[in-house]
């Protein structure tokens, strides 16, 4: 009978643990969101943010997990100087007039243990539209290099595609291309 309640107990304490609703705060430093867009139809460039921030709710079984991005539009790098500085200007991010990318989300639908799909709105230049987020790869643990073996992070994997066109961002088109390619790349640590 002891093991029986043991069990019992062993097992609603890990159905606990995995239904608790967790907190996470985005490591700048291990966040890496970066774009692909064609040039000229030549080339694929790519760039990236410098610089995020954001919350992440997690809550597997429950209705209440959201993501909260933010980042810098002004940390923009394409590692060349001018095309950085054309793209902060009015022609592309504006970045003088609108310093801050966002994304927020407004539902999660997990897809089994590591994947995910997040509808949200994206702000680009001032301009707010829905995108859907596709999460390939979701990975949580303690992490390895925290000599306390306490640090708990998330990890995630994260692609859409936008026309930067919706956005207002249309110069240059079409010889830039208007299709664009994003990936987020974050990582987050328990609150």
């Amino acid at each position: 009978m002891r093991k029986v309640v043991l069990a019992v107990a062993l097992t609603t304490l890990s159905c606990t643990a995995f239904a608790a609703v967790e907190n996470y705060t985005i490591d700048p430093e291990h966040t890496f969101p970066h774009f692909a867009i064609n040039h000229l139809g030549f080339s694929t460039m790519h760039g990236r943010f410098n610089t995020t921030k954001g919350k992440i709710v997690m809550d597997r079984t429950g209705n209440t997990s959201a993501v909260d991005i933010t980042i810098d539009a002004a940390s923009v790098d394409t590692g060349f100087k001018k095309r950085d500085d054309h793209l902060r200007s009015p022609d592309f991010l504006n970045a003088a007039e609108f310093p801050e990318i966002t994304y927020k989300s407004s539902k999660i639908t997990f897809n089994g243990p590591s994947k995910a799909t997040v509808d949200g709105t994206m702000t680009i230049a001032g301009v707010s539209k829905p995108v859907k987020l596709d999460v390939q790869r979701i990975n949580c643990g303690i992490h390895p290099m925290d000599p306390k073996k306490q640090k708990f992070v998330c990890g995630f994997d994260a692609t859409t595609k936008i026309k930067r066109s919706d956005f207002g961002v249309k110069y240059a088109l079409p010889a830039v291309g208007d299709d664009m390619a994003i990936t987020l790349e974050v990582e987050g640590v328990r609150n």
